[in-house]
């Protein structure tokens, strides 16, 4: 199953996880806002042991609200209560041993059931109320943390014909990452996931709402981010490890 995403590794920034892939999803109609950030900022919110990435001398954050379909576990059926679901997450890019790879802020998710098995997994999910929809080529999408003022509410679509990033290009730098970090009370965890080599439109958005990233001076997200949209990616995901 999936082997014609297993080939497809040229592309790969690191090996391919050892062991069997255990779940899959789908991710459809993603928005990438990406935000260039002084490496100083992010390196106060990132745990010892990884090293902020940057390029031209820049960290980035990255806020990517997407939908997720078709999600299973290796060898069995969709699960029925959770065939669909939106996400939104909050990344930074990390390096981990000299592994490029992505150090996850939060993940915000419309169901439930996924926040809590995902945060028993050592992930930092929160259960939020979540609405997206489409009109022509235009999607509208709005989340809002439960018992937070996290928020996220924009419209956004694709403004070009798609294309493959780059070589050596920002472009590819912020795109093609393979590895995931989180920190739970000072340990991390890593997850191992794969997919072909991203294919994506540049995108406008009118965002109304971000709150997602208080942490970060709110200065960061005065200026306007850089923007991809994606169509869809079929994810390969290994299990959780602790470091």
């Amino acid at each position: 199953m999936f082997q014609h995403v297993l080939n497809n590794t040229s592309h790969r920034t690191s090996p391919l996880p050892t062991g069997p892939w255990v779940m899959t999803q789908r991710w459809d109609h993603l928005l990438f806002m990406h935000w260039p950030v002084t490496p100083e900022i992010i390196k106060k919110h990132v745990p010892e042991g990884m090293t902020v990435d940057t390029f031209d001398r820049n960290a980035w954050i990255t806020i990517i609200p997407f939908k997720i379909g078709d999600m299973r576990f290796r060898k069995l059926p969709p699960f029925p209560f959770l065939k669909s679901m939106l996400e939104v997450n909050v990344r930074t890019y990390v390096r981990r041993n000299g592994v490029p790879g992505i150090y996850f802020f939060s993940l915000e998710a419309s169901k439930l059931p996924a926040v809590i098995g995902a945060r028993a997994a050592t992930l930092p999910y929160y259960h939020a109320d979540m609405h997206m929809k489409s009109i022509t080529d235009t999607f509208y999408y709005e989340s809002k943390r439960k018992g937070s003022q996290a928020a996220l509410s924009l419209s956004y679509r694709p403004v070009s014909a798609p294309f493959f990033p780059e070589e050596n290009t920002l472009d590819e730098w912020l795109l093609e990452r393979y590895w995931l970090w989180t920190n739970r009370n000072g340990t991390i965890y890593s997850d191992g996931i794969h997919h072909k080599k991203w294919e994506v439109y540049h995108a406008e958005a009118s965002i109304e709402v971000m709150s997602l990233a208080s942490f970060l001076p709110e200065n960061i997200f005065e200026r306007p981010p850089l923007l991809h949209y994606a169509l869809t990616k079929r994810v390969l995901f290994w299990p959780i490890r602790k470091e």
